[in-house]
């Protein structure tokens, strides 16, 4: 459905406090559903422990997408944090958005930010932004 994502409550609250958690370094994850309803969160380490990029180790996705295989769960999209930026695309997630049809959710930590989660759809080096329906 494009334009809009529907998430639920709890994995926007898992996604933010990972975010403030550690705001000196992006954290990142991925998200899974059933009918395009994202309802659980896969938190990742962030294998550049950087401020300014992210980077899940290539055997830490083998496990998180075989947990989502295993609890019979779709994968819908990947999540990270910008935690000196605003929360919208850069140019290298842009560049790295490999999964077409997943949904890119951006948090801002920031104290104040006027929307701390984005969604967006990010296909073919241009992105677009979603509306987020909150589900229970």
């Amino acid at each position: 459905m494009e334009g809009k994502c529907r998430i639920a409550r709890n994995v926007l609250r898992q996604m933010l406090e990972a975010a403030r958690e550690d705001s000196s370094h992006e954290c990142c994850g991925l998200l899974a559903g059933r009918d395009g309803a994202v309802t659980k969160s896969f938190p990742a380490q962030n294998a550049l422990a950087s401020a300014t990029a992210y980077e899940i180790a290539p055997q830490e996705l083998f496990v998180l997408f075989r947990n989502i295989r295993a609890q019979n769960l779709d994968f819908l999209g990947i999540y990270h944090s910008h935690p000196q930026t605003e929360n919208i695309p850069s140019a290298t997630d842009i560049s790295r958005a490999y999964y077409p049809d997943a949904i890119y959710f951006i948090i801002s930590p920031r104290a104040g930010a006027p929307k701390p989660i984005r969604a967006f759809r990010i296909r073919d080096g241009n992105f677009t932004e979603l509306s987020i329906e909150v589900i229970s």
